[in-house]
């Protein structure tokens, strides 16, 4: 880290410098090395002409027993106002730094490195708990984040078919189709409960505030992935999901911030006792994952900053070797 020279990169650089093959060994190691992760800072912005906007701080940093040490923080804008003015309601920059110095080193876009660590994590989570020969992926939302998922999955499961399905049904026949193009068998699906019920893997990246999987559609042996509600009032299972499965989370802030997970706490339809393990835990090896082919795995995840940094800094690496 002795070149000071600050690079600026734009998000087609920062995609195409996390690789999910790559990407997910990277947040292998960085789960189980771990680094300082503060509480992110959620700031209200008044906003008299509309919503109320919200600015997100999420910083993290290695500790001191690291020979190659790093400072990141991602600063997040939400503006829900700017929907309507037919702009993103969302804006994310990562800025890295030498974690001995503080001298900056890069702005990165947040936006490529939240979506790509994202689904690099989810498809690490389940390297331990779907079955090895998991062949069947559904992929239950259409947007950015959910377009990903088969790639990050193709990387750790033999996927040999990806059904999609949406809320809007033009959204997933369009998302299949450039799975197609990328030379994966894509189905867009109406039926969601029939291709529930065939799935081997359910993984969900939507908005949703009612659930969409049912407990009772889950086959013995399936793997369920739940990467969209972020707020104690999103759900994109129901209880009867929670009840049947193992569960396990990306951190422990989960228990507090994912809806999945507040909501049957609340009413008592599983306990705190009943998370078997998180992330890091699995990448350590001192938790126990899958045990047998018959058993329904959940995973549940909310993000954390400490991705953020293994993503940034993989992506300055990587900048500096090809400069």
């Amino acid at each position: 880290m002795t070149d000071t020279q600050i690079r600026i990169l734009d998000s087609r650089t920062t995609g195409e410098l996390l690789p999910f093959g790559a990407l997910v060994a990277t947040l292998r190691q960085a789960f189980s090395e771990g680094c300082v992760v503060p509480v992110r800072h959620h700031h209200t912005i008044a906003n008299s002409g509309g919503r109320d906007a919200t600015l997100l701080l999420m910083p993290a940093w290695h500790e001191t027993h690291r020979s190659e040490r790093y400072l990141g923080i991602k600063i997040v804008t939400v503006f829900p106002g700017n929907t309507a003015r037919g702009i993103p309601g969302l804006t994310s920059t990562y800025m890295l730094y030498d974690g001995r110095t503080g001298l900056q080193l890069a702005l990165l876009d947040g936006n490529a490195i939240t979506t790509r660590r994202t689904v690099a994590a989810s498809a690490l989570a389940a390297d331990y708990l779907a079955r090895k020969d998991a062949r069947r992926l559904l992929v239950i939302g259409a947007g950015r984040v959910a377009s990903l998922i088969p790639d990050a999955y193709c990387i750790v499961r033999p996927i040999a078919h990806v059904d999609i399905w949406d809320i809007d049904p033009v959204s997933a026949e369009r998302l299949a189709q450039s799975l197609r193009q990328r030379g994966l068998q894509a189905t867009a699906v109406t039926n969601l409960e029939a291709a529930a019920r065939q799935a081997d893997i359910i993984s969900a990246a939507t908005l949703a505030t009612a659930p969409l999987i049912r407990g009772e559609w889950l086959r013995p042996g399936t793997h369920v992935d739940l990467i969209g509600g972020f707020t104690p009032a999103m759900r994109e299972a129901d209880d009867e999901a929670l009840r049947r499965s193992s569960v396990y989370i990306d951190t422990r802030e989960a228990l507090h911030e994912a809806g999945d997970l507040v909501q049957p706490i609340r009413t008592g339809v599983i306990s705190t006792d009943a998370v078997r393990a998180t992330l890091d835990n699995l990448c350590r090896r001192n938790i126990p994952a899958r045990t047998s082919n018959d058993e329904i795995t959940l995973y549940k995840a909310v993000g954390t900053a400490l991705a953020d940094l293994a993503a940034a800094t993989m992506v300055y690496e990587a900048a500096l070797i090809a400069s």
